[in-house]
């Protein structure tokens, strides 16, 4: 079967902006984000090394920082192609915040290269988080992941199952390492997977979560169909996870003992 391409990025050099984020998970969403788009030269501290994952740069794709993760975004999907965050125990142990419920579409984007919360209505399928809400630290991070420039159109049944194990998972890891963790999320996508909503959200075959562990130069993978009565298996390695997408999400360096 053959996927679809996972995208690209470009890295300019830039200080870090003076962002004003909002301090509670209640207010109006556009109060969340700063109104400029960003750039992944802004928030370095979400991949290994500082170093982005090596894609091939295509229109349409733009990066996005948040205070809790980044993410870079497809105006051809609608969804992200992929998320990145940097955890640890400390950051684990704080994300007790209360859960946040307001979804919302991130004006940063052009209205022509993003989701709506129409898109989703009706649609079958559950907003799916990349960045999951149980790892925030805060509750202006909490209310950011609602953002749908972090959601996939993800089957019902296996998000609240195998994906929200997997989630659980990786916190009970990190909670254990010594150091950093990092995690990167995608979606993988085929050419007849469906799209939802008058924007056309494309709908992923597949979902993996990267992990890889700072301390111990160690990385692993889960891959995950979107569909109801998936499992979760055992991990695939990360150069098999390379293979399957295209991509070198992480630098040489980082993987080197």
């Amino acid at each position: 079967m053959r996927l679809a391409a996972v995208l690209a990025l470009s890295l300019a050099g830039a200080a870090l902006p003076n962002l004003s984020w909002a301090r509670s998970p209640q207010f109006d969403s556009a109060a969340l984000l700063t109104p400029e788009p960003t750039s992944f030269a802004q928030c370095p501290q979400f991949f290994a090394n500082g170093t982005p994952p090596a894609i091939t740069p295509r229109p349409q794709l733009r990066e996005l920082c948040y205070e809790a993760f980044a993410v870079l975004h497809s105006g051809t999907t609608k969804t992200p192609v992929f998320v990145a965050q940097r955890l640890n125990r400390r950051l684990i142990e704080d994300a007790d915040e209360k859960r946040a419920k307001r979804f919302f579409a991130d004006a940063r984007l052009p209205s022509g290269e993003r989701a709506e919360l129409e898109d989703y209505k009706n649609s079958g399928y559950s907003r799916g988080h990349m960045a999951p809400a149980g790892d925030m630290p805060t509750p202006t991070a909490m209310a950011q992941s609602f953002s749908l420039a972090n959601m996939v159109p993800q089957n019902a049944q296996h998000n609240g199952g195998a994906w929200n194990k997997i989630e659980q998972d990786t916190r009970h890891y990190v909670k254990r390492a010594k150091g950093d963790v990092f995690v990167i999320t995608g979606p993988v996508f085929t050419d007849a997977g469906p799209r939802i909503g008058a924007n056309g959200v494309k709908v992923p075959t597949y979902l993996y979560k990267l992990v890889y562990d700072a301390t111990t130069n160690k990385a692993w993978a889960h891959w995950q169909e979107n569909r109801e009565g998936e499992t979760v298996g055992r991990p695939i390695s990360y150069q098999e996870l390379v293979k399957r997408t295209g991509v070198e999400f992480l630098p040489r360096s980082a993987l080197q003992h």
